[in-house]
């Protein structure tokens, strides 16, 4: 006999495991923020019941391919993909309005700003379902971890979800790789202790091409849920090459970011055809194609 579903598509044995799980992470105090608990929780959901899942509370849904690797063609519109992305020194109030307001229209992943406006992102951003994502060691990855992690500590608490550090470069070239995978993994537990996830900038163009690939290694092995190419204020930015490169060395499952020089529909449907399933950009708005370039510059 079938197992009975509700209206949201969803048996209750289904549903009773998710609210369950839900209520076992919410007694052990998991991430505290803005007077709501909130925290990723992997379930395999078939036919129609995610809608099952946003009834129980999820806020986020996730989408992989039978093989683990997301399928572009399958996950949705273009800007599902896109980190809405602000992080010029001279952005003011206004302008992190607007990229919000932006973010909001359009339905992008994120946005992505500097630590100084997270709290501001996610009070205008509270329930629409835009994320709000910020960059940690930002431009040159010379920080201690130490700092790097209080950093990511205090980026959550105002409100970020998703956290973009920046590699130890110097570390990485020298070949201290214990010290890259130490510094990596101090700041994924910081964020994950916290319910957030952690993205790894790689700054590909200072890299060669073992190097990108070990350090994508790296950054899997100490727990980054994505890596991503460039800062966007370097010497260069992303190219297919190198996010190809970045796949191949983490597997299907773990995220690949691609940013810096993203500015057209053709760049980010090239990217995330590389194997990129996430974009980073200041010109969102003309890779959605609703509008002309940003030059805001990322």
């Amino acid at each position: 006999m079938q197992p009975q579903r509700t209206a949201n598509g969803m048996t209750s044995d289904e549903l009773e495991d998710i609210l369950a799980e839900v209520g076992a992470r919410l007694l052990a105090g998991e991430r505290i923020h803005g007077g709501t608990r909130t925290f990723s929780l992997d379930i395999d959901l078939g036919g129609a019941a995610w809608r099952g899942a946003v009834a129980a509370g999820a806020c986020r849904l996730g989408v992989c391919s039978p093989e683990g690797c997301p399928d572009p063609a399958r996950l949705g519109d273009m800007a599902s993909h896109i980190d809405h992305t602000l992080l010029k020194a001279d952005a003011t109030a206004s302008d992190i309005d607007e990229l919000c307001g932006e973010a909001m229209e359009h339905r992008f992943a994120s946005v992505c700003v500097n630590s100084t406006w997270v709290k501001r992102c996610a009070e205008i951003l509270m329930g629409s379902g835009v994320l709000v994502c910020t960059v940690v060691g930002f431009p040159l990855g010379a920080s201690l971890s130490e700092v790097k992690s209080y950093e990511a500590r205090r980026a959550i608490e105002d409100g970020a979800c998703e956290i973009d550090m920046v590699l130890n470069v110097g570390a990485m070239k020298s070949g201290m790789t214990s010290v890259v995978h130490a510094d990596i993994a101090a700041v994924a537990a910081t964020c994950h202790s916290h319910g957030a996830r952690l993205k790894v900038i790689l700054e590909t163009c200072l890299l060669t091409k073992d190097e990108i690939a070990q350090a994508s290694e790296i950054a899997k092995a100490a727990g980054a849920d994505f890596v991503k190419t460039s800062t966007g204020f370097s010497t260069g930015g992303a190219t297919l090459e190198d996010v190809a490169l970045m796949r191949r060395a983490v597997g299907p499952v773990l995220g690949v970011k691609a940013s810096g020089g993203v500015r057209t529909t053709e760049d980010a449907t090239a990217m995330l055809e590389a194997g990129a399933t996430r974009i980073g950009a200041s010109a969102s708005i003309a890779i959605v194609g609703a509008g002309a370039a940003s030059t805001s510059g990322y």
